[in-house]
């Protein structure tokens, strides 16, 4: 049947049309938005002010929350992003540079919008390069021996073991052993083409090879490449550019996006105790929020939602009474699955620099050193896992100055030394290399201890043997499931661990701090639509 245009048959379905429509918005913002807002919006409970945390805090501001708090257990911002003041000028204990500093890369489009970048890193060349991970320059190589390595002849070899390695990023999990880690995997690589070497350089083939090891072990952040997972090794993702750092600190990029949250929206000194969730907590003027936060000074908050962004370290020493009900067990699984590891910095200042002007780092070989691991004698052995110093600068502002990286349990060790016996043995060591006894001992010391600290236990996280990206994915899913969409969410979970193909990343830890506030956000139509409202 057909109904004329301009005929009252045409204005009643209009008007029924409209009615539907209207309906269906209505119902949806009630059923978009099961939870319930308290005066003044809901509440949120961010803990942990690392890059995650602040981006969360950041983009919920920006869409119209205001009842935000972030709760930091140390005195001071950034988590695993610090800047410190060493010899001229500033150093890095943590995230040393932007991984990848391209367009698709959140950490290098707000470092540029605000400025902090150099020329360098703004050249669109240099964004387009892409390198995989691997160093873009050649080292100067030393050996145990005393010699310095031919570039050529260390060039050879890197070729072969940057093959290795791209090759096992080309596993899927549907034709790779679960049980298989990259360090097997590169050690059959190895077994394979040293067939075809001469037999007078296997050994000291084998001695580049374990520095190269020991190197990707403090990209890694693990112990051991035989710690980590084949199958998944290729899920991580890279963005193109020349890494760069942030000419002001990194943690200038921290003080940008803490400047754009209300004054007092981070409480320091504020070491969480428990999590209590799934529960009915009333505030002072007899409000009932289903999340209630303990301290271990004694206050406490109630919230809405809270967003946990504390390392996987963190979570691993604290696993069964950090939340209240504890985590259910596949959380638990997860976050027992997953690696997390420790690399370590040694700092060192020298009067003068013994290293050239284009040198840009330079990478240690103990001659004699097999694939095998060595013997546990950490007290004589633990210098050995150091197998590069990069060379920070420009001189003209920081000075001269060595950053030594070492993993693993090696790494641990150095942290129970005093600075004395790093610093002397740091001496004997580059003295060893250089061939030259006298040459003189670094003016200044200093150095990390990741694995000490309270709140994080370690570095980064890394897919260990034996878990996946699933373990990624079940380790970043809110609390309850938020596979029904009318289940309000209490617990949320951020920070790079929680980033399948970007973890152990500061833009892996800034994705997931935007992705858990996107979460809240979507739940709350009508917040975004008053705020549009309120803009216009």
């Amino acid at each position: 049947m057909q109904i004329q245009r301009n005929g009252p048959g045409a204005r009643l379905l209009l008007i029924l049309v409209f009615f539907v429509l209207s309906f269906s918005q209505s119902l949806y913002l009630v059923c978009a938005q099961p939870e319930s807002m308290g005066p003044g919006g809901p509440v949120v409970l961010i803990v942990g002010s690392g890059i995650s945390g602040l981006a969360a805090a950041e983009k919920l501001h920006k869409h119209g929350f205001q009842n935000i708090k972030i709760l930091e257990a140390t005195g001071r911002t950034g988590g695993r992003i610090w800047t410190h003041s060493f010899a001229k000028g500033l150093v890095e204990l943590g995230a040393q540079w932007i991984h990848g500093p391209s367009p698709e890369n959140p950490v290098f489009q707000l470092s540029s919008q605000f400025g902090l970048l150099g020329p360098g890193a703004l050249l669109e060349e240099n964004q387009k390069i892409d390198v995989a991970g691997h160093p873009s320059s050649i080292p100067v190589v030393y050996s145990s021996s005393g010699k310095q390595i031919s570039p050529d002849v260390f060039m050879s070899i890197v070729d072969s073991y940057t093959s290795w390695l791209d090759k096992a990023r080309n596993f899927s999990n549907s034709d790779c052993d679960p049980d298989a880690s990259v360090g097997s995997f590169i050690q059959q690589e190895i077994v394979h083409s040293s067939q075809e070497w001469d037999k007078a350089l296997i050994g000291f083939n084998m001695a580049l090879l374990k520095g190269l090891l020991n190197r990707e072990c403090c990209v890694s952040g693990t112990h051991s490449m035989d710690h980590v997972a084949l199958c998944p090794f290729g899920e991580y993702t890279m963005f193109p550019g020349l890494d760069c750092t942030l000419p002001k600190g990194f943690e200038s990029l921290v003080d940008h996006i803490k400047a754009q949250l209300p004054n007092g929206s981070v409480l320091l000194n504020k070491e969480v105790k428990t999590v209590h969730w799934n529960g009915s907590f009333q505030d002072n003027d007899s409000h009932v929020y289903p999340v209630q936060v303990h301290c271990e000074d004694g206050s406490t908050f109630v919230a809405d939602h809270v967003i946990v962004t504390v390392p996987l370290g963190f979570l691993k020493k604290r696993t069964m009474d950090f939340l209240s009900p504890p985590l259910p067990q596949s959380k638990i699984q997860a976050i027992k699955n997953l690696g997390f590891g420790t690399n370590n910095k040694i700092l060192l200042e020298f009067e003068k620099p013994f290293w050239g002007p284009n040198c840009s780092f330079i990478q240690l070989v103990w001659e004699g050193d097999s694939l095998a691991e060595p013997k546990k004698d950490l007290k004589q052995n633990w210098m050995k896992k150091l197998p590069i110093f990069v060379v920070l600068g420009p001189p003209e502002q920081l000075g001269h100055v060595l950053c030594g990286f070492i993993a693993g349990e090696e790494s641990e060790f150095m942290e129970t030394l005093t600075d004395k016996e790093v610093l002397s043995t740091m001496t004997t060591l580059l003295r060893q290399f250089t061939g030259n006894p006298e040459l003189p001992p670094p003016v200044s010391i200093l150095r990390t201890k990741w694995y000490s600290q309270s709140y994080t236990g370690g570095s980064y996280s890394y897919v260990a043997v034996g878990s996946s990206g699933t373990d990624i994915e079940i380790l970043a899913e809110p609390l309850p499931t938020d596979k029904d969409a009318l289940t309000p969410l209490q617990v949320l979970f951020g920070g790079e661990a929680t980033e399948r193909n970007f973890y152990s990343t500061t833009h892996g830890a800034l994705m997931s701090g935007r992705r858990e506030a996107q979460r809240l956000i979507s739940r709350y139509p009508v917040l975004e639509a008053s705020l549009s409202k309120a803009k216009l």
